[in-house]
């Protein structure tokens, strides 16, 4: 035992010193964290991180010559797909900080953190684990692939108290490194008859996930989140136990390419209780949602042995060889955790309750645009405005065509009746006031809620939010509106038969004036009498000014009219381009980032449409 300690120790100082000699930074050192960098960061061109660790070429680039470090190509298996949903991860939660809550984003900034400090790491190692229970026989399994006695067995409970680790190949001791385990808990195995069956392994044992001390729990999951695999091994009295199926295998489901399941111990079933308890045992797994790879498709390898008296162990060696030689454990862990956090992060990324609804689109309809349109003009009192640009342009045409006389008529009238409404009493009241904004709230709050039907909460949120930031001052803003952009400065323009009823008008009071001083003179002997003729003067012109009014009044109400709706149309579009650039635009700009990382989220989940 002394022996095979002494070689670890050494093997493990000369892993220490390949490993600094290549990459020219201490050993143990911890990477860098996962930087999301800005907002919509890109990867683009090669990539931003180191590449792999030791093992990546042997027989090239193992000189230290004048580069500390010179970076190769990366690992193959983290090309392609899986390499593409990790950018996408990445530039995922770097659109999403500002609008979710870092605990939402934490399991997928752990994600990026190990996927980032596992590819600088050796790609020509297999880390597995082996976790049971106590009692188990995970110990005696671990020495038995060792082929020596390394981790201790015995009846005392727990046995093992912190993980221990044996390396079947040189260059693994940054990955020990990252996986905490000390220098003087790392073993190698016996070098004999199978040995390089298993070259490229790293073989962890852990402490009991059912231990009554906190501490090794807690050491059996941090290193179950860092391990390439696991192998769970189990016992016949224990392997249906609640706490293994609830707590570790059921959430780990989505790893079963990743897993072993073994039933150790099956010396001790007597006849062919063996084959019974594997097969309950295999159902409990498809209950938990296992998958389970019985006839060579990706799944999780389940298998019966005796680590004691070694009957199954060969059948289990063989299946770690195969899966440490494909080099492929790494990758498929990496792509089963960024399945786990796509599921965790789905809630707020897809919102499977409004599928139904317009066949789930998200965004704006321009019935809602042309709705809040609307809204904002009767706000701003675009009607009321364009009524009262008719009326004053009739006004207008009644003054330059109307009678004279009638016009005097009623100018008396109003000098002769008191005047309601003048003064301080004719500002607006404040109700009114206070009605325009509140329907201007109303307006904000329905386009606000449009938008954000189809959404998850957090980035519905995020609309209304915007939203209401910009409806801030926009009252006002309308109110402006109303004084500058509703009837046009100055007077209203006049129509081609304007002058034609001018003069018509005056030639009809001129008959009227004529008519009268005629009959005048000859009462008072001035003309010759002749009643006739000044009597038709002054009736034609007394007949003649109410028609010439009446046919300017109906001339006049088609130029009115569109004189009223074009000062309706300006400030209806005037109130519209207000709205849009103070609420629709922010809105449409928080819509297009929700449909950017949702097609992140899309890319990540590695589903060609979610939802």
């Amino acid at each position: 035992m002394t022996a095979v300690t002494d070689h670890a120790d050494h093997a493990d100082h000369a892993d220490d010193t390949e490993y600094e000699e290549r990459t020219g930074r201490p050993h143990g050192g911890s990477e860098g964290a996962w930087d999301d960098g800005l907002i919509a960061r890109r990867v683009a061109g090669g990539p931003r991180d180191p590449g792999t660790g030791s093992g990546s070429g042997s027989g090239s680039g193992t000189g230290t010559g004048t580069h500390a470090y010179l970076p190769t190509a990366p690992p193959t298996s983290y090309e392609g797909p899986l390499r593409a949903r990790l950018d996408a991860l990445r530039e995922l939660v770097g659109l999403s900080r500002t609008r979710l809550d870092g605990g939402t984003l934490a399991e997928a900034g752990r994600v990026l953190d190990e996927a980032a400090a596992r590819r600088r790491l050796s790609e020509r190692h297999t880390v597995v684990a082996i976790a049971g229970a106590t009692g188990s026989g995970k110990s005696t399994l671990f020495n038995a692939l060792a082929g020596v006695m390394i981790s201790e067995t015995g009846v005392r409970r727990p046995t093992t108290a912190a993980p221990i680790g044996c390396s079947w190949t040189d260059g693994a001791a940054g990955l020990l490194d990252r996986l905490g385990i000390p220098g003087r808990l790392r073993r190698r195995p016996l070098q004999g008859p199978g040995a390089d069956d298993l070259q490229g392994l790293v073989l962890v044992d852990l402490p009991d996930h059912d231990s009554a001390v906190g501490e090794h729990r807690e050491q059996v999951d941090r290193i179950l989140a860092l391990v390439d695999a696991v192998i769970w091994v189990v016992d016949p009295e224990k392997y249906a136990d609640a706490m293994l199926h609830e707590r570790y295998l059921r959430p780990m489901a989505g790893h079963a390419e990743v897993t072993f399941v073994v039933l150790n111990q099956i010396d001790r079933l007597p006849g062919d209780a063996a084959d019974q308890v594997l097969d309950d045992l295999r159902r409990l797994l498809d209950e938990d949602g296992i998958a389970l790879g019985e006839h060579g498709e990706p799944g999780a390898t389940v298998l019966a042995l005796s680590a004691l008296t070694g009957d199954g162990l060969g059948e289990l060696r063989e299946a770690l060889g195969q899966f440490t030689q494909d080099r492929g454990a790494a990758a498929r862990r990496i792509s089963a955790d960024l399945d786990a956090a796509a599921v965790r992060l789905r809630p707020v990324y897809v919102n499977g309750t409004t599928q139904g609804r317009g066949r789930g689109r998200i965004g704006l309809s321009e019935e809602a645009r042309e709705e809040f349109a609307d809204r904002l003009a009767d706000a701003v009192g675009a009607t009321a405005a364009g009524d009262a640009a008719e009326r004053s342009w009739r006004r207008n045409a009644g003054k330059a065509c109307g009678d004279p006389w009638f016009r005097l008529w009623r100018w008396y009238e109003v000098r002769r009746t008191p005047q309601i409404g003048t003064g301080p009493v004719a500002q607006p009241p404040a109700d009114e006031e206070a009605t325009a904004r509140q329907r201007v709230e109303h307006a904000v709050r329905t386009v606000a809620d449009e938008a954000a039907t189809g959404l998850p909460a957090p980035w519905g949120q995020a609309v209304r939010e915007a939203a209401v930031r910009g409806a801030e001052g926009l009252p006002e803003a309308l109110d402006e509106l109303a004084v500058t952009a509703g009837v046009p400065a100055g007077r209203p323009p006049r129509p081609g038969w304007w002058p034609v009823a001018v003069l018509a008008q005056a030639a009809m009071t001129m008959l009227q004036v004529v008519g009268g001083l005629w009959l005048i003179g000859q009462i008072i002997g001035i003309a010759q009498p002749n009643l006739g003729v000044p009597a038709l003067l002054m009736l034609a012109g007394i007949v003649g000014g109410p028609c010439v009014e009446w046919a300017s009044r109906m001339a006049a109400r088609g130029p009115a009219r569109r004189y009223g709706l074009d000062a309706e149309r300006r400030l209806r579009e005037a109130a519209a381009g207000c709205g849009r650039a103070r609420v629709l635009d922010p809105v449409a700009a928080e819509l297009l980032r929700y449909r950017e990382v949702r097609a992140q989220y899309v890319r990540v989940a590695g589903a060609p449409s979610v939802g």
